[in-house]
């Protein structure tokens, strides 16, 4: 008997099935919902197993949960916060953030995130210098050390930092690490083992249930902070590891944003970090003094977003565009990824087109092949409106910055691809300091000088080849 007919018509079933389910079901954008049904139409058996595992919606269910106490003390400061805004009576330590309080009411109603004017802020371009300050403030830590990293890997750098936070569990301070499942997968147990057997505490955020196929694929922690006592926070897009450090041939020197903070957005990293911990631990952190030490030492506003497939809205998307929008002068991008959605395309198209000096920089290699070619196919764009897109040629370019006119910038975890803004959990810096923007646009402008820029005759100037391999990958940069 002949079962050939009969499997094809259960596989045409099931697609047809599953094409009903993406369509009037999972309530997609329509981009990614075209995305699929290509996906199934074109690759039918192999389709249906890659949607298992990275189609899936996540839960509705909540995710992260805190004590009641503590989120109506958050919840409390927001509405006030939000009420000193809508009647006016809100103190700004500088009048030039005024113009700005439309950007920070949006992520104060829409993430919770309280505003602080307190700040001290450090920025770190290089990973030797930030891996040297970081390790310095946990030799220093006299209470607790609180790390969250997308990847951590078991090389040097990994291995030191390790054999300190053993010494520190060993001196009575508290250590807790929290890292993503696949971002390190090659986190060996015995990394983990050796720090849980020496008293400190090591979660893995969604981890696998099956060996080596985790179904949660798609919706990683993507997020980098460090607390110190309470008191220093670190943000930014360096995670641990050689690499990091420029040890790398493939990708040589590495070249990031990350933030060293001083101030009340401490307190808010920290809740970021509590509230990730105790989705991932069966030993949740409640409530105590001991975790918000944060002190006045300085004068840099700022305001901690997050976003994820958790969340209603696109809140890191949305405030880049917020931002974008604002712009009278110029608008400075680093990503290593350029695959905006078409409400973030078009605000910068926008800018360009309204006269606004729109500099992007993107890196000259790959990490990620069809993502790299969706970034090309995208960046003609940007050419045709009349941005200036700098390629950066001193090795990888991995930073995640956004900078307006001097005045605001966002530094983060989230890249300006569709996954940062849907799929992955995310935490940027918001930040509303002249001095602070103008150190950033700095360092910008001395990267120009280590870039190539690519003009449009350039552009025009790709091989066929390259073409096809773009135009693939731009159809299927929605779900990539």
């Amino acid at each position: 008997m002949n079962f050939v007919p009969y499997l094809l018509g259960v596989i045409l079933f099931l697609n047809i099935l599953l094409a009903v389910m993406i369509v009037f079901l999972e309530r997609k954008d329509a981009t990614s919902t075209w995305a699929w049904l290509m996906v199934l139409t074109f690759v039918p058996v192999v389709g249906f197993i890659l949607y298992l595992i990275f189609g899936r919606r996540l839960s509705n269910k909540t995710i992260f949960t805190w004590d009641t106490k503590s989120r109506l003390g958050v919840k409390k400061a927001v509405q006030a916060q939000l009420r000193a805004l809508e009647e006016g009576s809100f103190l700004f330590k500088h009048e030039e953030l005024i113009p700005y309080k439309e950007l920070f009411y949006m992520h104060l109603r829409n993430d919770d995130a309280i505003f602080s004017q307190d700040n001290d802020v450090e920025i770190f371009t290089d990973g030797q210098e930030k891996f040297r300050a970081l390790i310095e403030d946990i030799e220093s830590a006299k209470d607790h050390i609180h790390l969250l990293y997308y990847i951590i890997r078991h090389d040097q750098l990994g291995q030191k930092l390790s054999n300190i936070l053993i010494r520190k569990v060993k001196e009575g301070v508290q250590v807790r690490i929290l890292y993503d499942d696949m971002g390190s997968r090659k986190l060996s147990n015995k990394y983990v083992r050796n720090i849980q057997q020496a008293g400190g505490e090591v979660e893995a955020f969604f981890p696998s249930r099956i060996p080596k196929l985790n179904l949660k694929i798609n919706y990683r922690n993507h997020r980098k902070l460090a607390i110190i006592d309470g008191k220093i926070g670190y943000i930014g897009g360096f995670n641990i590891g050689d690499e990091y450090l420029g040890y790398n041939e493939r990708f040589g020197y590495w070249r990031d944003t990350h933030l060293r903070i001083v101030g009340g957005a401490v307190n808010h990293m920290q809740t970021r970090f509590i509230l990730d911990w105790n989705q991932a631990s069966r030993h949740d952190i409640l409530y105590d003094d001991r975790y918000y030490k944060a002190e006045p030492s300085g004068d840099v506003g700022i305001q901690i977003v997050s976003s994820g497939p958790d969340s209603e809205w696109e809140q890191i998307k949305n405030g880049y565009i917020k931002m974008i929008l604002s712009a009278k002068e110029y608008v400075y991008i680093q990503t290593p990824y350029y695959i905006p959605d078409d409400s973030l395309a078009d605000a910068i198209k926008i800018a360009v087109l309204s006269g606004v000096d729109v500099k992007i920089m993107i890196p000259s290699k790959p990490d990620h092949p069809f993502v790299y070619w969706a970034t090309l196919s995208n960046i003609g764009e940007l050419l045709n409106a009349g941005a200036s897109v700098f390629i950066y040629q001193n090795g990888f370019l991995h930073a995640k910055t956004l900078v307006v006119d001097g005045k605001i910038a966002s530094v983060g975890t989230a890249n300006i691809d569709v996954r940062s803004f849907r799929l992955n959990f995310e935490v940027n810096a918001f930040l509303y300091d002249h001095k602070v923007a103008q150190q950033l646009t700095d360092r910008f402008k001395e990267d120009i000088l280590l870039s190539s820029q690519l003009t449009e005759k350039l552009y025009r100037k790709r091989s066929s080849w390259i073409k096809m391999k773009e135009s693939i990958s731009r159809l299927i940069s929605p779900i990539l």
